[in-house]
């Protein structure tokens, strides 16, 4: 008889019902029944939509939540990124810093190996001119 909506049964069944009676001769169901019957259906209707009330009140909840979660996440993964750049900064500068140092530190190695090839022949030169002068 009627095409009812699934959020609806109870007033489907009731005017189906209502309607049934009505059909089969049924004068005899008195109004008074009718309207505590709809009266009824109303109030689970009522108690059906506080439900899902509820509970969309609950998931706004929540959503409201991890929105903040996800905003602090946000600032704190912006926060860690901008501090990687600054110590990939700083580790490439101290990385330049220890190749200039150790190539700084050969130059003075082969000055100095230099040098003291240089003390060990004037040496010689030296110790020969003694003892020729002798």
């Amino acid at each position: 008889f009627l095409d009812c909506i699934s959020a609806q049964p109870c007033i489907c069944s009731f005017l189906t019902t209502t309607a049934e009676k009505m059909a089969s001769g049924g004068k005899g169901a008195s109004l008074q029944n009718y309207n505590n019957e709809l009266v009824k259906c109303i109030d689970d209707l009522r108690e059906k939509r506080e439900e899902v009330n509820r509970q969309i009140l609950s998931s706004e909840e929540e959503k409201a939540k991890i929105q903040k979660d996800l905003s602090i996440l946000t600032e704190r993964l912006q926060k860690i990124n901008e501090n990687l750049v600054r110590k990939t900064q700083a580790r490439n500068e101290y990385d330049k810093t220890i190749q200039e140092t150790e190539a700084a530190y050969m130059k003075i190695l082969e000055s100095s190996q230099t040098l003291l090839h240089v003390l060990k022949r004037e040496s010689i030169n030296l110790s020969k001119k003694k003892q020729s002068s002798e």
